[in-house]
């Protein structure tokens, strides 16, 4: 009788319920709209003929906003997808982790249209007489602004790991996978969900060069805000201009109620914490899931998934005292040497093609170039200084305060997403109105699209601060700037430098579209290498365009090496919750 009634009772759980109704409607309206939205990114296309225009009534801002967050959504999934795998062999691998990591520090340091001019033929030859190709160009670019800080974040995550959870792992005689998906992923979820913020508020700067490819001498304008913004600016149209921002803000709030505010809840579970005082974010739309019952047990069975599977798979076997775990040394140092010759055999080889590409160029203006770079770089080591000195202190007030940081998290959001181009205008004005040296006042410029990336990963650092530690901190009576040396700036500084590299790389890039700005027959331009790049592109100076951006990617990649990862490895060994 009571198995009876244990089975009904199991049943009725089971069963569907009001909640069930809502939910499965949530779900089948976003799905339809996302079917809607894409019905036309397959469409015939023939380079060389005239695509149809953009239009600026505001009555088709809804289906344009609807195609960008399409785009963003799709290289979204692809950044995600690149970071757990590149991060984590750039994290683990010994023989890779030397090569993958300058590499990302070059890849954040080229121009997203330099990726666009690059990549934007071979899509389209991927896909013949269909407009996929130019959209996957587009969701390429995209791509590009949103991968790298995710990577860096993961990647700084999985080097910070506390060992006693390393030690517990290899206690448990955990495999490879199970370590990943049980120890390693969870720690790096906080710190990664408020970098997709970043990412994806970042992401809608690009927007307004990734719609708008140019493909020989066709214009492809695909309809998006991006290219609506884009058109705006260029027929100055404020109008347009107010309409697109409202819309941009709509955006920004639905997928703020829909995606990041349940993200931030679900990633709160693992937080490494030892007293639950702190109160923990809540979601409406995360809430209407869990009181689900046909709909949650689908989703813990399709979560359990991936567990059932690593339980299948074989644990390490913990090593008895004194039996050696070394006896591939000799041929791993073989290998070594191998892997080690075989990569600077490539380093020269691609040295070489560089320098008989760029040898039409005089020595003397080559050296030029890297004393362009140098003004440039001043410029990024100051604006960085002082995004530093504005918003730490913001970022901790906010990452300590849950009830703060769910009020202020859609803010943060949308002015990230705020196109800082569209300030170029004002600037151009005030500079001109108040005879400013444009030498010294473009520089702000090249930071308001990027020092969001130091506020993110601020407030993703204090936030994860565990309880138990502040709690401890305020029972010894710190406060003021013992309470900063001895818990908030270690407790923030591994996130902190994430940030900061970041947005280097970032503030690099935005050299080339900030230090020549104009309005109208205007234009001010500031010595530096991103202005050179900019003129360079726009004369098709290809010797030239190389060069620049082989310069930009020499000085990130010598910073990231020499300063950068200095410390990181402090972050790494001193500044680490063990």
């Amino acid at each position: 009788m009571s198995s009876r009634a244990g089975h009904s009772f199991r049943e009725t759980l089971s069963l569907p319920n009001l909640w069930d109704v809502a939910a499965f409607l949530l779900v089948l309206g976003v799905v339809a709209l996302l079917a809607w939205g894409s019905r036309e990114m397959a469409a015939t296309f023939v380079p060389g003929k005239i695509v149809p225009s953009l239009s600026l009534d505001p009555r088709h801002l809804p289906y344009y906003a609807l195609r960008t967050v399409i785009r963003m959504g799709a290289a979204l999934c692809l950044s995600l997808a690149f970071t757990l795998t590149y991060g984590t062999l750039a994290a683990k691998s010994r023989r890779l982790s030397p090569i993958l990591v300058p590499t990302l520090d070059i890849l954040q340091s080229v121009p997203i249209l330099g990726f666009l001019s690059v990549t934007v033929t071979g899509f389209i030859a991927l896909f013949p007489g269909s407009l996929m190709g130019v959209e996957a160009a587009s969701i390429f670019a995209i791509f590009t602004s949103q991968a790298w800080n995710m990577a860096f974040s993961f990647y700084q995550s999985l080097k910070t790991i506390p060992r006693d959870l390393g030690e517990a792992a290899t206690l448990f005689g955990l495999s490879g996978w199970q370590r990943f998906w049980r120890v390693e992923a969870p720690f790096a979820v906080p710190p990664l969900v408020w970098n997709i913020m970043m990412s994806v508020s970042g992401g809608w700067f690009f927007v307004v060069a990734s719609e708008a490819i140019t493909v020989g001498k066709t214009a492809v304008t695909l309809p998006g805000i991006g290219s609506y913004v884009a058109l705006a600016i260029h027929r100055q149209d404020m109008g347009a201009i107010a309409w697109a921002l409202a819309t941009m803000l709509a955006v920004i709030l639905l997928y703020d109620q829909l995606f990041f505010r349940p993200l931030v809840a679900w990633a709160e579970k693992f937080r490494v914490e030892l007293s639950q005082a702190r109160i923990a974010p809540e979601s409406w739309c995360l809430t209407l899931f869990a009181r689900t019952r046909f709909l949650a047990r689908a989703l813990s069975l399709a979560g359990a998934l991936p567990e059932l599977l690593t339980e299948r798979l074989p644990r390490r076997r913990r090593p008895r005292t004194g039996e050696h775990r070394h006896r591939g040394r000799p041929a791993a140092r073989i290998m070594d040497r191998i892997w080690n010759a075989a990569f600077a055999v490539a380093a020269l080889w691609a040295l070489w093609k560089l320098a008989r590409f760029v040898s039409v160029i005089p020595f003397g203006e080559i050296l030029s170039v890297f004393g362009l770079g140098l003004a440039t770089m001043a410029r990024v080591a100051v604006l960085l200084i002082m995004a530093s000195l504005f918003w730490v202190p913001i970022g901790v007030t906010i990452g300590l305060n849950p009830r703060w940081t769910t009020r202020v998290q859609p803010v943060a959001q949308f002015l990230a997403a705020f196109p800082a181009n569209l300030l170029f205008p004002a600037a151009v004005v005030l500079i001109v109105r108040f005879r400013l040296n444009p030498e010294i006042w473009t520089a702000p410029l090249m930071i308001l699209g990027t020092q969001w990336y130091i506020l993110f990963n601020v407030i993703a650092g204090a936030s994860a601060i565990p309880n138990d530690l502040r709690e401890a901190a305020a029972n010894l009576g710190l406060s003021g700037w013992e309470l900063w040396r001895r818990l908030l700036l270690p407790g923030i500084f591994p996130s902190l430098i994430t940030g900061l590299v970041t947005a280097s790389g970032g503030t690099w890039n935005a050299s080339i579209v900030a230090e020549v700005v104009s309005w109208g027959p205007t234009t001010l331009t500031a010595t530096g290498l991103g202005s050179a790049i900019a003129r360079w592109t726009e004369q098709g100076d290809y010797p030239h365009i190389v060069l620049g951006i082989a310069v930009m990617s020499m000085y990130v990649v010598c910073l990231n090496r020499f300063f950068w990862r200095r410390l990181y490895l402090l972050a790494q060994t001193r500044y680490r919750l063990d």
